[in-house]
């Protein structure tokens, strides 16, 4: 979840760093992973800068040119030559300053020096918009009409001023901090400072022309549908405010009225959806479900075959949209649109859940319905979307608000035990603090004595439904920092192992698994034996007797091509960027007649790591990224006495490696074959890990014990080793540990590569060493000594090159 900066500081009062703020979240239970500067414009027009030419004269030696002398604020005039025909002095101008870097509107970014033009001496450069990327024009040098001191930064004049974006790890019991609202509410229990939510004092019904009849017919999937229409709009693109705000967390602006939906969405974190009203025959909203296997079509395009488990938002003849999870492509605002019914509404998290997961559609709404909203909010977004639709879009309220909500959802009523909280917590924290933080958090204290407090948990904390809840409430704002751990207790908080039975290990590994992005899939056993004769693997094929289908004849041999299968299904459906994971058997008849059964874990991965944005390129999979993946699990089951081997002779996979033990491979990774893909119809390159689970399991699972967490932190550190092919990365990973044995934790390999870009026989290893000293914090003296020892062992040794 993307949270910008600049938005939070619209809702509640900071005075903190962008760093200092995500730390504070962080502790509170919203881990920031990442905090990113987003620049409107590519570049944040660094080093532009508000300029006034005091002269401007005929360049000597050439007639287009002008030779000018700009005031940039630093106390002496820049000498800079200008081409543009409209440069005269006495203007206000944008200028690029020497080593800054123009990010133009077409075309590739350069860097401005310091030059001669024609003999004349320019230090930097007088713009035009699509030279430093606001705009398209080139008929000239921007002109200003400002008074702004000379050498003010260009980004201020035009309000392009940089945000920090910070990207939360977002836990599904967290469904209350699913909006830039739900995050200042945490911040106004940290920093004890009021979030306040967006006015709407000013919505006001102007006629009631336009009404729309709302007809709730399954309350128990829709407990409350609230409605306005707006009328006598425009729509059309929005104002750059607006635009600004939604590509801050990398939302495509789509026009005036959708954006508003989308920006109310990601403010205060309550779905809406705007329907045409010339699409809503009979002037009449039902909500219900329809018949198995009605036909619909989505937003994106796509023909959709309901269930009757679907709820469904309907006109007075057929569906408009999937609640709370898609709009229709009928019902959806164009430019023809005049009049808007915008609806907002509490739906079922379970109903949600089912229709998303049924037509596998996620989207940011049904995101938080199914985590669950606030049905309290229902109004107060419905209110904010229209005043903000007639400030962009004009038009006025021609309704009045609709509101079906038979059954109200109540508070949550828990009655907390002061002494519980202390004995849970471990520490003594004051009966004042707690009811200080409830009270932040938006929990009311209905009535208390000296031990117990009532309290009325609204329906937003949808997590917390008792004291063991509220007590982890109170500790995210108290700070888990701030509990003391005596030296006795500290020996009771164990590393993350899972305990040694074969069921745990495996789900805490899949659990880990899920946690890096990978989704798990669950495919058919049973598989067609044409993937295997058509590469001459058909010895050993289990064969089914009496099958119903020529596709469906063996059990399968290897996890590749039933995972190749749902790659094909979803790239098919413009589903492209995929992690899946598959723990399931592979079936194998021996030569004496008997069976052998196999549990394996398979990895997938296609497409891009990371997507394309305005200011960057997608990045496509790589080997690294499940290497990385794979070196951790086996080192979660802390299995680390096994050889490292480039992949040779294997029929499914290429360019990867063999994790080996004693001749066995536990684990393999790299590139499948294209020839593989291709036989599934899968022309997109895919990686591949497979596990062998059975002997992992049985090997290493009474390896697994519990420790003490370091108190001291980790530091790695990555090396390139150019080697000769015949070193393994085993010989690399024995002289690591014979060198380092106190402080050396760890070695992994990420990348392996062979290629024209270094000499004929050789090969680059890319190395992870991670280093700890269980007795105090390493230093970079004590850290560049030991990776010094490091290099000069693995150049002595093995005749490496470092890269650097």
């Amino acid at each position: 979840m993307l949270i910008s900066f600049d938005w939070l500081k619209q809702l509640i009062h900071i005075d903190k760093t962008a760093e200092e703020t995500g730390a504070l979240l962080t502790g509170a239970g919203l881990e920031v992973e990442s905090i990113h500067t987003f620049d409107a414009v590519q570049g944040g027009l660094e080093g532009i800068v508000i300029g006034e030419v005091l002269t401007c004269e005929q360049h000597p030696d050439a007639d287009r040119l002008r030779v000018t002398t700009v005031d940039i604020g630093t106390g002496t005039p820049s000498n800079i030559v200008c081409g543009a025909p409209n440069v005269a002095a006495g203007q206000k101008v944008v200028i690029a300053t020497v080593n800054s870097t123009l990010y133009p509107t077409e075309g590739e970014p350069f860097k401005i020096k310091k030059s001669k033009i024609r003999g004349a001496v320019s230090e930097g450069m007088i713009c035009a918009e699509d030279e430093i990327g606001i705009g398209q024009s080139h008929a000239g040098i921007i002109v200003l009409d400002t008074n702004l001191p000379n050498g003010t930064p260009a980004a201020e004049y035009f309000g392009l001023a940089s945000d920090s974006v910070f990207e939360i790890g977002l836990t599904p019991n967290r469904a209350d901090a699913a909006s830039h609202f739900g995050v200042a509410r945490d911040l106004q229990a940290l920093l004890n400072t009021p979030a306040n939510l967006p006015a709407t004092d000013a919505f006001k019904i102007n006629n009631t022309s336009r009404p729309i009849e709302v007809v709730v017919e399954n309350a128990e999937a829709c407990p409350r549908y609230a409605g306005v229409t707006v009328s006598g709009i425009k729509v059309g693109p929005s104002p750059e405010w607006l635009q600004k705000r939604l590509r801050t967390i990398e939302v495509a602006p789509i026009n005036n009225v959708v954006d508003v939906t989308n920006y109310v969405l990601h403010e205060l974190g309550q779905p809406l959806h705007a329907f045409d009203t010339a699409t809503i025959t009979g002037n009449k909203i039902i909500v219900k479900n329809v018949a198995e296997g009605t036909a619909f079509v989505t937003l994106d395009g796509t023909e959709r075959k309901l269930k009757a488990t679907d709820l469904m938002i309907c006109n007075a003849e057929e569906p408009m949209a999937i609640a709370g999870v898609f709009g229709g492509k009928e019902s959806g605002v164009s430019t023809e649109t005049t009049s808007v019914f915008i609806e907002s509404a509490y739906f079922s998290p379970d109903s949600v859940r089912k229709t998303s997961m049924a037509h596998s559609l996620k989207t940011d709404a049904s995101f938080r319905f199914e985590r669950g909203t606030d049905p309290n909010m229902v109004i107060t977004a419905l209110k904010r979307a229209a005043l903000l639709i007639q400030e962009i879009a004009g038009g006025e309220v021609s309704s009045d608000i609709v509101d079906v909500y038979p059954q109200p959802i109540q508070n949550t009523e828990i009655n907390l035990s002061i002494a519980y909280v202390h004995r849970l917590i471990g520490q003594h924290i004051g009966a004042e603090r707690i009811k200080s933080i409830l009270s932040d958090l938006g929990i009311e204290i209905t009535s208390e004595t000296e031990t117990h407090l009532t309290l009325s948990v609204p329906p937003f904390k949808v997590d917390v439904t008792r004291q063991a809840d509220v007590v982890e409430e109170i500790l995210r704002i108290y700070g888990f920092n701030n509990i003391e751990v005596s030296e006795h207790n500290a020996a009771s908080f164990l590393a993350s192992f899972p305990k040694p039975d074969p069921e745990h290990i495996t789900q805490s590994i899949l659990d880990y698994i899920s946690a890096n992005g990978f989704h798990e899939i669950i495919t058919n056993s049973i598989t067609n034996s044409k993937y295997y004769t058509q590469f001459g693997e058909e010895a050993g094929l289990v064969k089914v007797i009496n099958y119903n289908s020529e596709d469906l004849d063996v059990l399968r041999k290897s996890m590749v091509f039933s995972g190749l299968e749902v790659l094909r299904h979803n790239i098919n459906r413009r589903q492209r960027d995929l992690k899946v994971y598959e723990l399931g058997k592979t079936y194998e008849k021996l030569e004496d007649g008997s069976h052998k059964e196999t549990r394996k874990l398979a990895l997938f991965t296609a497409g891009n790591a990371t997507s394309e944005s305005w200011n960057k390129a997608s990045i496509k999979t790589a080997f690294h990224d499940l290497a990385g993946l794979v070196q951790n699990v086996l080192r979660k089951l802390n299995a680390s006495d096994f050889e490292v081997q480039q992949i040779e002779g294997d029929k499914y996979v290429k360019q990867g490696i063999n994790y080996l033990k004693n001749g066995i491979v536990i684990a393999k990774l790299g590139l499948l074959d294209a020839s593989i893909a291709k036989a599934v119809e899968v022309k997109e390159q895919v990686w591949y890990a497979e596990l062998n689970w059975d002997y992992l399991l049985k090997k290493y699972k009474d390896n697994l014990v519990a420790e003490e967490l370091p108190k001291f932190p980790e530091v790695r550190r990555d090396l390139s080793l150019v080697l000769d092919k015949g070193v393994t990365f085993d010989q690399v990973k024995q002289i690591a540990q014979r060198t380092e044995r106190k402080l050396l934790q760890n070695i992994n390999v990420f990348d392996v590569y062979e290629g024209d870009k270094i000499e004929a026989g050789k090969k680059a290893y890319a190395i992870s060493l991670t280093l700890l000293d269980k007795q105090q914090t390493l230093t970079d003296k004590v850290i560049d000594a030991t990776m010094s020892r490091l290099m000069q062992q693995f150049e002595k040794q093995l005749g490496a090159i470092i890269r650097k």
